[in-house]
């Protein structure tokens, strides 16, 4: 069975070394913001465009039939999630969503003030 691993949280929760440690295949919104030197440069105004870009990505991956995928976005909302279950079902693949939580106190690596964690924070939805 090949496996679509959904990896949820805060900025600075874990979520993309976890994803490491789970998958070769790692993938995220923001990887769309990081030049050949591997700088990030974060745009707003594209963000549709990277979340885009990171589902296309993924779609590939697919394609290859990759064993093992991870997402490493905040995926806030449930409906953010939506057009990777629609891959996972076209292309057989079985989908984990798992919550990182941010109890190791780390320091998300993109700066992300503290306010927008909050608005973060108070909007994450989980449906069980």
């Amino acid at each position: 069975m090949k496996d679509l691993f959904l990896l949820r949280g805060l900025p600075g929760s874990g979520k993309s070394t976890f994803a490491s440690l789970i998958c070769y295949t790692v993938l995220s919104a923001d990887m769309y913001f990081e030049d050949s030197d591997g700088n990030y440069n974060f745009d707003g105004s594209k963000i549709k465009d990277a979340h885009k870009w990171c589902v296309s990505e993924c779609e590939e991956e697919m394609m290859l039939e990759t064993p093992a995928i991870a997402i490493a976005n905040t995926f806030t909302q449930e409906w953010e999630m939506e057009n990777y279950y629609k891959l996972a079902e076209q292309y057989g693949y079985r989908v984990h969503s798992l919550i990182v939580e941010n109890r190791h106190g780390g320091v998300n690596q993109h700066g992300v003030p503290d306010d927008k964690l909050e608005q973060m924070k108070n909007r994450f939805e989980i449906k069980l």
